[in-house]
């Protein structure tokens, strides 16, 4: 552990690295496809998921069942772009949920109900230990209908085969939503009544976007709820509800699917926006609805993470009493790019969420498992950083480590005053005062992926503001200087992280995973999350730095 002063900041800081090789993914790729680059940047990640080649995009059904961790991921066995109705279900195993085994598809199109594609779904493991799967086909008409999947052999611990009944699909398209709006069953749970829920997304006929509650007592026969347990009115079409409990508020303890009792986290993928939004609130398991503690209007609500990421999807773990979440974080280059490299997007590492101290946000934590991939340490002692200063850590390598940061801010009267407008946009915050704009408290953070000329950098970094008696922690991911490549989305991205960091002793912490093409960071302990993707051109020698 070391100590840094930053200006009339006192910082505590302590860095890990991640050295290795791309060991965490080893098993799903021996070839040189794992080193392949995009305008001569080396970009494919060590330790975040992906498969050896092709395109993947939203996680399906991740769950942990006899011993083993099965994800499942939308994958176009054909080439590196989405596809055109040959969207498949990838198949990878693990002991550990980082060192993972690639299987054949478990899930490919081969009927008239999946004709087109087997999109998104979930697993569902029954009373028996038995899983099944709940999966959008796209039929032959091109209607989106859901489907039924169950293991040829439950006793497979790999769970090869998958067998898809005959009857499919168990849930045709509504007459009041279009053949193209209604998708991505949920895991189901058992109510009071004994009977099955799952969440559908749809688009209703003038209504909008909604999540609607199908019922079941055998998988096969669905009756869908009067009432839909949440709509979105001004939304749009929603995609891959995720409706799960979650224990007292401060007590990181996951729970699996259930009904009544527990105050639920209801997340929705908003298609206009592009984002994940969540909420908590109440599930009534009689009337099967949702009613938010917060706002009615699911695009005000808080975002998993402020970054790159979308079509998230969580499951309970039993083997540790955790709920794990996965989320996809596409590429942000061009497509040609993609052709160069053979593969496009990545999983962001999976992670641990529970509910605040504080009742209304969920926190975000990498899996325990990520750090069994440290393999050295590094702790500084840098007695002072004056305004303006950049110490670089030495021993790192920049591609690829794991920091763990903690700042002490002893003088928070200090800090500017926040003007109310800024609430609205934190994104265009973090544009305006980026990390070259000095303030009275911060910007103070990192820079990663950083040349040695700093020509190319990603900064991520806080500021303080002072409203009326309290204080307000801006967060930011800034992308404007992390590439000097044209065609590369290189925005900033910001959220205020929701603490009182008075009552926290002036102290806020950082954790930042950079792999590669990607900068995952988690603020405030897990309250704020931002996901980037960068393509640095320097990045090629693999000679990058990193600066606090």
């Amino acid at each position: 552990m070391a100590r840094l002063s930053l200006a009339a900041c006192a910082v505590v800081f302590h860095l890990c690295l991640l050295i290795s090789s791309s060991a965490s993914l080893r098993w799903l790729s021996d070839k040189s496809a794992a080193v392949t680059t995009a305008g001569g940047v080396r970009t494919r990640s060590a330790y975040h998921f992906q498969p050896a080649k092709n395109w993947q995009n939203d996680p399906n059904g991740p769950m942990y069942h006899n011993g083993l961790y099965h994800f499942f991921y939308q994958y176009n066995p054909d080439g590196v772009t989405w596809g055109n109705g040959n969207l498949s279900w990838g198949h990878s195993v693990s002991v550990d949920l980082v060192n993972w085994f690639a299987l054949d598809a478990a899930l490919q199109p081969s009927r008239s109900f999946d004709a087109n594609g087997c999109w998104s779904g979930s697993a569902t493991i029954l009373p028996d230990g038995s899983p099944v799967m709940l999966y959008t086909g796209i039929d032959a008409r091109g209607d989106q209908v859901q489907n039924v999947a169950f293991p040829k052999n439950a006793s497979d611990p790999l769970l090869v085969e998958w067998v898809k009944p005959e009857y499919n699909p168990v849930i045709p398209v509504p007459a009041d939503i279009k053949r193209d709006d209604f998708r991505d069953p949920s895991t189901a749970w058992l109510g009071a009544d004994g009977l099955w829920r799952i969440a559908v997304a749809a688009r209703v006929h003038d209504v909008g976007g909604a999540t609607l509650i199908y019922r079941s007592k055998d998988f096969l026969r669905w009756e869908r709820n009067a009432d839909p347990l949440y709509l979105a009115h001004a939304a749009g079409m929603v995609e891959c509800p995720d409706l799960f409990p979650v224990s007292e508020p401060g007590v990181e303890v996951g729970l699996p699917a259930s009904g009544a009792g527990a105050r639920h986290v209801l997340k929705m993928s908003v298609m206009d926006t592009v984002q994940d939004y969540y909420v908590v609130g109440r599930y009534d398991d009689t009337a099967d609805t949702f009613v938010p503690e917060d706002d009615d209007d699911c695009r005000s609500w808080r975002r998993l993470d402020y970054g790159h990421v979308y079509a998230s999807k969580s499951f309970f773990d039993p083997s540790k009493n955790r709920r794990v979440l996965w989320g996809w974080a596409n590429e942000s280059d061009s497509v040609s790019d993609d052709l160069v490299r053979g593969w496009s997007g990545v999983q962001t590492v999976p992670r641990k969420i529970w509910l605040d101290e504080d009742g209304k946000q969920l926190r975000q934590w990498p899996v325990e498992e990520i750090e069994t991939l440290r393999s050295k340490r590094v702790n500084l002692l840098i007695p002072e950083v004056n305004a303006g200063g950049v110490n670089e850590i030495i021993g790192v390598m920049g591609t690829q480590a794991d920091v763990e940061v903690v700042f002490e801010v002893p003088a928070l009267e200090h800090a500017d005053v926040l003007e109310p407008n800024w609430l609205l946009d934190p994104q265009s915050l973090c544009g305006e005062k980026g990390a070259s704009v000095p303030g009275s408290v911060g910007p103070f953070g990192l820079l990663v992926m950083a040349s040695g000329d700093m020509q190319e950098h990603t900064a991520v970094f806080f500021r303080v503001f002072r409203q009326n008696d309290k204080y307000k922690v801006l967060m930011c991911t800034d992308l404007s200087r992390s590439s000097t490549r044209d065609g590369v989305y290189k925005p900033p991205y910001g959220a205020f992280v929701d603490m009182d960091i008075e009552a926290h002793g002036g102290i806020i912490s950082l954790r930042t995973l950079v792999d590669h093409s990607v900068v995952e960071s988690f603020g405030g302990g897990g309250r704020t999350c931002i996901t980037a993707r960068v393509y640095p051109e320097h990045a090629e020698n693999g000679n990058s730095h990193l600066y606090v």
